[in-house]
């Protein structure tokens, strides 16, 4: 009798190479700050990980086309969190989800959709259709594989996930927040030799 071989396990793919580190101090109803850390794949998605710098970074002194206000993540909230879904922020204008814009001038185009949404912890960009992403995005603390090349994923949380669990405690299944949660100082921060390593997840 021939012997039987074992089932063979697809290999866990590798996330991108991280190429920048951004991150957020973030409120709840204005407690201490707590710090979220990002990893961006700028290999894959340059233009979007250069819009999500520069916002973060605040660096860019005129400000947007479209909106008329600062282009900056620093004092803007998570205007929705679902749980068992995502958080959602970025919208600087209007802080409702209906507002911000990217540093190109309005809208831009999806880059790639090479990252698919297998794990959470996945920094994605929000849009409105094809090929309009502006300022907002999302985190997801689960897997969300409906969401495959629709939304651009652009980085990961490399530190602060039990806060991110946190956060979506927070949230409602209508997208409410319970309370106000605040990203009061943002920026980049230099890459670390654990960078280099393969992500998994």
């Amino acid at each position: 009798m021939k012997k039987a071989m074992p089932p063979q396990m697809d290999p866990i793919p590798t996330l991108p190479e991280i190429t920048q580190r951004v991150y957020f101090q973030i409120s709840i109803d204005g407690a201490t700050p707590q710090k979220v850390v990002f990893g961006l794949f700028g290999n894959i998605a340059p233009k979007t990980v250069e819009n999500f710098v520069a916002l973060s970074t605040c660096r860019i002194q005129e400000p947007g086309i479209l909106t008329g206000k600062s282009l900056c993540y620093r004092n803007t909230i998570f205007h929705r969190i679902i749980p068992h879904f995502a958080l959602q922020g970025g919208d600087f204008s209007h802080g409702d989800g209906t507002g911000g814009e990217s540093i190109y001038g309005g809208r831009f185009e999806d880059e790639s959709f090479a990252v698919k949404f297998n794990r959470p912890y996945l920094l994605a960009m929000s849009n409105a259709g094809r090929n309009s992403n502006g300022s907002q995005f999302f985190i997801t603390v689960v897997k969300a594989q409906w969401l495959d090349n629709q939304h651009v994923v652009f980085g990961t949380v490399l530190e602060g996930r039990a806060f991110i669990d946190e956060l979506e405690g927070w949230g409602t299944y209508g997208g409410m927040t319970q309370g106000k949660i605040e990203i009061v100082e943002c920026g980049e921060e230099p890459l670390q030799p654990e960078d280099k390593e393969p992500h998994y997840g």
